[in-house]
């Protein structure tokens, strides 16, 4: 990154009670940390919010208007500016930001009417060239992932494709990822991930309540495995032929997990039913090509938020946030941080907490520089506003870093510059 001696930088949005704070911060010795928060302007006052997509070269705001698709560039961020979830797709120079529509509905009313919600594909240009809008996609309705797959040293006749789930349709679409077809980024197949014994009404169709969330490629097996929260299981698909082959039990589970040697999925949930008064977190290890759970574990008072592997694949790392209500809540353990010894999987060995500031709210990320750029952790701490550095070697507390004047809920990091990753 030029005019920029860091050896990585890490972006963030906070979104407060009535504004949004952005930050970034930086080392060039991971040891001293730096951090600079910008000024935020007035909302926009438009219907359709501005997204914020990331920071250039020259640290200035890079953001996308939804009805123009224009991309524009500022030297603070709009109150009102969204920051949506966004994923790297590998080995190439485009991002794709997902849009999961209303609550209700999961419906985009701008591009897609009543028939779902959007991701969008923007390519990110380079120190020289703009930024570019390539495609907005309706794909069904939200909230959405899309999950990578192209051809493998095991797999060479794998497709270049997208598989994206869309959780209140109950299915996936597959989209056309390869740039020389005509049909690239267009929907070639629909899967329905109905099972219509575990639904009341015995329907057989989209929408259902499969409830898909969490989905991994395996390149070990070759399958895409897609948690199916509202049906308790892990549909298993050929990505030749988009059928479901077999289903995995797996209650409880809220996401996926793929391990780097691609032969184990980690699922992570919790447990509100059990007992009035706690939450138990929940962690389950599945065996890809015996297709069972080997080890499950409990955390009691515990809601495990967003777990990430180290770059070097040694230690997992779950964030704690908040859920539940009354006993449970106030039960709950929302300032730590739980790290695991994978190094012997389908073993999982809890090796420390770290203490952590606060996270009042569902969702707390996690980042990492990329490998080769430093050993460290970054945990947001969104009701304090700030950012825990953590050694990586140690797992001891390094800084705690100021990123806003005030505390907020709704905390994302930003993916668009390179050596850094996360959720």
């Amino acid at each position: 990154m030029s005019n920029n001696t860091a050896k990585w930088s890490l972006v963030s949005h906070l979104q407060t009670a009535n504004s949004a704070s952005l930050s970034l911060i930086s080392s060039s010795d991971n040891k001293t940390f730096t951090s600079q928060i910008f000024p935020t302007s007035e909302n926009s006052g438009k219907q359709y919010a501005p997204w914020f997509l990331g920071l250039n070269h020259d640290k200035q705001i890079i953001l996308f208007d939804p009805e123009s698709k224009n991309i524009s560039l500022s030297d603070a961020i709009p109150g009102d500016a969204v920051a949506t979830y966004a994923y790297r797709q590998p080995n190439s120079n485009l991002m794709w930001f997902v849009n999961d529509g209303d609550k209700e509905h999961g419906n985009d009313p701008l591009n897609c009417g009543d028939k779902g919600s959007t991701i969008t594909v923007i390519d990110k240009g380079s120190d020289t060239e703009a930024p570019k809008h390539i495609k907005t996609i309706c794909v069904g309705h939200g909230h959405h992932v899309p999950t990578f797959i192209s051809p493998t040293l095991n797999q060479p006749d794998l497709p270049s494709i997208v598989y994206v789930s869309n959780l209140l349709g109950g299915d996936i679409v597959v989209l056309d990822n390869d740039p020389n077809n005509d049909t690239y980024l267009s929907i070639t197949d629909t899967i329905n991930l109905c099972e219509p014994e575990k639904e009341k009404d015995g329907r057989t169709g989209i929408p259902n309540n499969a409830f898909p969330h969490g989905k991994q490629f395996s390149s070990v097996t070759g399958k895409i495995y897609s948690l199916n929260n509202g049906y308790g299981t892990v549909a298993v698909i050929n990505p030749l032929t988009h059928e479901i082959e077999s289903r995995i039990p797996l209650k409880g589970a809220s996401n996926l997990l793929l391990s780097y040697d691609g032969k184990y999925l980690i699922g992570k949930g919790a447990d509100r039913k059990s007992n009035p008064d706690h939450v138990i977190g929940k962690l389950s290890v599945i065996d890809v090509e015996k297709e069972k759970i080997i080890h499950q574990y409990d955390v009691e008072d515990y809601y495990p938020s967003v777990y990430r592997f180290s770059a070097n694949g040694k230690k997992l790392y779950v964030t704690s946030a908040a859920t539940g209500k009354d006993k449970q809540k106030n039960n709950l353990k929302i300032n730590t941080l739980y790290v695991y010894d994978c190094q012997n999987l389908p073993e999982l060995k809890l090796v420390k907490v770290i203490q952590t500031g606060n996270a009042d709210c569902g969702r707390r990320p996690i980042a990492f520089p990329e490998s080769g750029n430093g050993d460290l952790i970054f945990i947001p701490n969104p009701t304090d506003g700030t950012l825990d550095v953590i050694n990586g070697e140690t797992d001891e507390l390094m800084e705690t870093i100021q990123i806003s004047d005030e505390g907020g809920k709704e905390f994302n990091f930003s993916l668009w510059i390179p050596g850094v990753y996360g959720a």
